[in-house]
């Protein structure tokens, strides 16, 4: 198959587009793939002039007006890429005048121009007359191509180059090569061994964005305490996520709001349904989206889905989303970026699964949670008895201690009403206490522990009652509901 890139480009000279502007900085890869069409090839830079193929340079061909006469006298077929131009035709009225010159003279005539830059720059008297693309990161195909023509990569097997390839999804083809050196550098060969370095030179790349991070996964679903309707769910879909490739776009889950009581499992959830679909997990922070420091929030935002939908297939975690993504000021930018959103999560790649945790319900308007954003809504309410006793379970056997060496029913009479975070914090104040007396933990450490928590759900009884009687009606409940006496 073509990589994205050369199907691109192919599409536009087939189209008989004599100018097409590309915004990157890869002008390495772009000349790459423009000899894939088997043209003669020039290519043009303000230090260097006209060259052919990478041969000597065109005498007296270094200013961009030069550039161009020679364009138009050229007499047959060829692929004139034009490196950085943007500055000439910012600068320069006879620039501009002559490249609409240009357009009329390659017309049809098997001539094409490419003209590359890192920065969008098309002035107004040339916008019909040049198609603008943006070329996205290499695809699996290309990133295929590429590992194939590194000596490093001799005799490693395909289906290993293929898990490197989605590896390394998102990266540009130098930062791809970084990445495969500091694999090498780690374990002095590439194999399944260094795929970890490999990962964590992408991660670095990934976090310079500003606002995308990348977490660490955070355990199994088996890992989180209760919740066995949202679990039962997320395992379901994981297997449809799995065979995303051979199923219609339509049953490819799209995510999962996750909203409730704060304390209660969600960002855990999140973490743990990273590691069971085994993907990498990414957040967008919504507090640098707003900063300003990335340009306009708006902007800001559109690139980092597009730069999430490069990095797919991958779980994509907007935490607090009520606090960032609202439609309360339509005619603002919070307005904007919401309706973008919305449109967005119906479109974006199929690889890309989306989870949503929330504490403001009552701030979410009614159009994110409808049927058709998110595949469900989940209410996660105050974990029941035998969950709290699962949590305790968990916690105690996350710092070694066996959980069957204690009676902790004796505990429910004081955890009535406690969040997940509340019974973690029992845990560690009793284990804590037993380290600085030197004994072993014992029923009575917890217990004292737990007499002096007070719970959230009663420091805050109204708002946390508002929550549950608000989702009551909105959400499916993460926990299904015990009948009474069973």
């Amino acid at each position: 198959m073509p990589s994205r890139a050369a199907q691109t480009l192919r599409d536009i000279f087939e189209s008989g587009r004599p100018l097409a502007y590309v915004r990157s900085s890869e002008e390495q890869r772009i000349g790459s793939v423009l000899r894939e069409f088997g043209m003669p090839q020039w290519a043009w830079s303000l230090t260097e002039g006209l060259r052919r193929d990478g041969g000597e340079s065109e005498p007296n061909t270094r200013s961009p007006r030069a550039a161009l006469d020679f364009i138009i006298a050229h007499p047959g077929p060829a692929i004139f890429h034009l490196q950085d131009f943007h500055e000439a035709l910012r600068e320069s009225p006879e620039i501009r005048r002559r490249l609409r010159d240009v357009y009329h003279a390659c017309f049809d005539r098997g001539k094409f121009v490419v003209i590359t830059s890192p920065v969008a720059y098309v002035p107004e008297e040339l916008e019909r007359s040049l198609i603008t693309v943006d070329l996205r990161p290499p695809d699996t195909a290309e990133l295929l191509s590429f590992l194939h023509s590194e000596k490093d990569t001799t005799g490693l097997s395909e289906e290993f180059l293929y898990q490197l390839a989605r590896a390394l999804q998102g990266l540009t083809l130098d930062e791809a090569r970084y990445a495969l050196r500091r694999g090498i550098t780690a374990h002095g060969k590439l194999g399944p061994e260094a795929l970890d370095a490999v990962l964590d030179e992408k991660r670095l790349l990934v976090n310079r964005s500003g606002v995308i991070e990348n977490i660490a996964a955070g355990g199994e679903l088996s890992d989180v305490g209760g919740l066995e309707g949202l679990k039962s769910w997320l395992i379901e879909r994981g297997q449809l996520f799995k065979r995303r490739e051979s199923l219609g776009k339509e049953i490819v889950p799209k995510g999962v709001l996750i909203m409730g009581i704060p304390g209660c499992g969600k960002s855990l959830c999140v973490k743990a349904v990273a590691s069971h679909f085994q993907l990498p997990l990414y957040r967008v922070d919504m507090i640098e989206i707003f900063s300003g420091r990335h340009g306009k929030p708006e902007g800001a935002f559109v690139a980092a889905c597009r730069m999430m939908e490069d990095l797919a297939p991958a779980v994509l975690w907007f935490d607090e989303i009520e606090m960032g993504i609202t439609s309360t000021e339509s005619s603002g930018e919070q307005g904007r970026i919401f309706a973008f959103f919305l449109t967005w999560m119906q479109e974006k790649t199929p690889g890309l699964f989306v989870a949503a945790t929330a504490n403001r319900i009552d701030l979410l308007p009614a159009e994110m949670i409808r049927k058709g954003r998110f595949d469900e809504v989940f209410f996660v309410d105050l974990p029941q008895e035998d969950e709290q006793l699962e949590i305790f379970r968990i916690h105690l056997r996350r710092r070694g201690i066996d959980a069957g060496a204690f009676d902790l029913t004796k505990l429910t009479q004081f955890t009535s009403g406690w969040t997940g975070a509340e019974i973690e914090q029992c845990v560690v104040s009793a284990v804590t206490k037993s380290v600085l007396a030197g004994q072993p933990l014992t029923e009575k450490d917890l217990i004292s522990a737990a007499v002096k928590i007070v719970p959230l759900s009663r420091t805050m009884k109204e708002q946390i009652s508002h929550i549950r009687g608000w989702a009551f009606e909105r959400a499916v409940r993460a926990s299904p509901q015990k009948r009474p006496g069973a």
